[in-house]
């Protein structure tokens, strides 16, 4: 179980120096803890907690609420197989099937060499393109069974490591705001006049 890194721990003051609030940064340090074991383990969240000042059980009450994020080791690819009703309707349990027997496990399990695994998923939203899955978040629609087959084949083999990262992975372009870029972090509680843009909204209309 991991703490967050020394490089991790500065990105994630940077982050937090965005918000008036030290605590409003908690969703975007568990992408970064997730990210970096590829799951939100206990002693990340621990130090997520220290980082803005709330308890660990806040920190776990707030990132249960979002599916995306992972309590318990997953594989280096999470394939989420829609099964709601369009998909249900145009093949999901076969597209299911086709991963079981490709993989050698069952839905909810995880290779023994932990390098996928499956689950079935509520709606991903994109019925018209049932039936659909996702690896790691990216879609695949329209997908057939011997589809399936060749997509864990070539997770496998490597052929896709530049589409689909590693579990954890928002995203491979870390956003960053020059110091001169930022617009401030202003405590709500200190705001004594409308935002500027309200007040230049307000000219404009006037004149």
């Amino acid at each position: 179980m991991a703490r967050l890194t020394d490089e991790n721990v500065t990105l994630a003051k940077e982050i937090i120096d965005r918000y008036p609030r030290a605590k409003s940064a908690l969703i975007p340090l568990l992408h970064i803890a997730q990210e970096q074991d590829g799951w939100v383990t206990d002693e990340a969240m621990r130090h997520i907690a220290e980082l803005i000042g709330v308890t660990p059980a806040e920190v776990l009450g707030t990132g249960t609420f979002y599916e995306m994020f992972k309590f318990e080791p997953v594989g280096r690819y999470l394939i989420n197989v829609c099964g709601t009703m369009s998909c249900a309707l145009l093949g999901a349990d076969d597209l299911m099937h086709a991963a079981e027997e490709e993989l050698g496990i069952h839905e909810g399990g995880t290779t023994d060499d932990g390098m996928f695994t499956l689950h079935r998923a509520e709606c991903q939203a994109a019925c018209t393109e049932a039936p659909c899955l996702q690896v790691n978040y990216r879609y695949r629609f329209r997908t057939t069974p011997v589809e399936v087959r060749q997509l864990i084949s070539d997770l496998r083999n490597g052929r896709l490591e530049d589409e689909i990262p590693p579990h954890g992975t928002l995203a491979r372009v870390r956003q960053h705001i020059p110091a001169d870029k930022g617009v401030g972090a202003v405590d709500p509680s200190r705001v004594t006049s409308p935002p500027e843009w309200i007040t230049a909204s307000a000219e404009s209309g006037a004149s």
